[in-house]
């Protein structure tokens, strides 16, 4: 028996500001609402996966010794998310006309195109163009 038949996976993004990170999700990167609860998160649909939103948070019953905390230092990551784009060079342009900021702009690998920038939080994403 398959344990995750008929399952979906959820990436959990804790944020310190719900609405300007809803706003960046759905404005910037073009995500869809799917659900939202009392303020402190947001379901959204996005690239055919699911992000959830959440508020910091204490522990609970059943995770008695973790804590919710958006990122506490932007350049030290423990995950990040890579986005495979047609042309790499022309998706940077469209999110930065949509006010999304960059570490750096596209950089030329020879077989990969990539760049980087940050969600409000500083989750950090990837845009990446393979040439070979």
């Amino acid at each position: 028996m398959n344990p995750f038949r008929n399952s979906a996976l959820t990436t959990i993004l804790v944020v310190s500001q719900i609405d300007a990170s809803k706003k960046f999700y759905v404005n910037a990167l073009g995500a869809e609402v799917f659900r939202e609860y009392g303020g402190d998160s947001v379901v959204l649909k996005f690239l055919g996966n699911w992000i959830l939103l959440v508020t910091s948070g204490n522990p609970t019953a059943d995770k008695p010794d973790t804590t919710f905390l958006p990122p506490q230092t932007p350049n030290q990551v423990s995950h990040s998310f890579t986005i495979r784009v047609e042309g790499c060079k022309e998706s940077y342009e469209e999110l930065k006309a949509r006010g999304v900021e960059f570490i750096t702009s596209p950089y030329d690998w020879g077989l990969e195109v990539r760049c980087f920038f940050r969600d409000p939080d500083g989750h950090l994403f990837e845009i990446s163009q393979y040439k070979g």
